[in-house]
């Protein structure tokens, strides 16, 4: 059995078959590189513990995950700092590293998903969620384009159309709604998100795991590969619009709570 302590921004606990990796960065859960990378590596000692069949990703907080902080990165410089050190390119080869793990993963939403947030739910095979949930691609709100391999995962889900709307809109979209266009697997009370996702998860760790993990892996085939090469795009778009006007003044909207006006500069 693995040694599941020593993470910092993420708990780790196997329950049964089942194991829970939940992220512990109240309210939101913003997240960078190095918090993708504890579940990278968390879900890879689980992929290696035969104890474990099945994995459920949960947060504690409000939001499951608010996505990168945005507020704060562009008073401090950081935003720009993080174009020129790669510091993104690393966020999106350890975004890659949750898509190759080989296990099956049950998202627990219980709250907001948004941005890159959104493209942390959509690693999970399922989502179990609730009507409190908003799923939301809010990128082109910020004078942004989409990442996180959003632009793979998302049209894959719900397909082109749906995701084109929620990417070229912002769309915010409810838990109920997020269920019935197959953006979310099941809808349930708030309080009952998490134990529904761990009986979801219990339920496919009763059956054969080698079975589960070779259907899984052919289901998936190549699509690792396509989230790479869909990061290494995305990366390189939203590096030339953080060198915008658009992009400035959505941030600044966003903190300030108000709509942005956008100059097309």
């Amino acid at each position: 059995m693995s040694d599941y302590t020593g993470f910092k921004e993420i708990g780790v606990s196997l329950d049964g078959m089942v194991a829970t990796v939940e992220i512990r960065r109240p309210p939101h859960n913003f997240f960078d590189s190095a918090l993708i990378a504890e579940i990278g590596e968390a879900f890879e000692r689980l992929d290696a513990d035969p104890a474990c069949r099945a994995i459920v990703l949960a947060a504690e907080g409000r939001s499951f995950c608010a996505g990168a902080d945005f507020s704060k990165r562009i008073d401090t410089g950081t935003v720009a700092e993080a174009a020129r050190s790669g510091a993104g390119r690393h966020l999106y080869k350890e975004a890659v590293r949750l898509i190759r793990t080989r296990k099956p993963i049950v998202g627990a939403i219980h709250g907001a998903a948004v941005g890159g947030g959104l493209g942390l739910a959509l690693v999970p095979d399922f989502r179990v969620t609730c009507a409190e949930a908003r799923f939301s691609a809010n990128f082109t709100r910020l004078g942004f384009h989409p990442g996180f391999g959003l632009t793979v995962t998302l049209p894959e889900l719900i397909g082109r159309s749906k995701a084109a709307l929620m990417f070229y809109a912002s769309r915010r979209v409810k838990g109920d709604e997020a269920c019935a266009m197959g953006l979310a697997d099941l809808l349930v009370p708030q309080s009952e998100v998490r134990t529904a996702a761990q009986s979801l998860a219990r339920e496919i760790a009763t059956c054969a795991p080698l079975g589960v993990i070779e259907t899984r892996a052919t289901l998936r085939q190549g699509l690792a590969d396509r989230v790479r090469a869909a990061t290494d795009h995305e990366l390189d778009v939203q590096t030339r619009l953080r060198q915008t006007q658009d992009f400035k003044e959505g941030v600044r909207a966003s903190a300030e709570r108000r709509t942005p006006q956008f100059t097309g500069s």
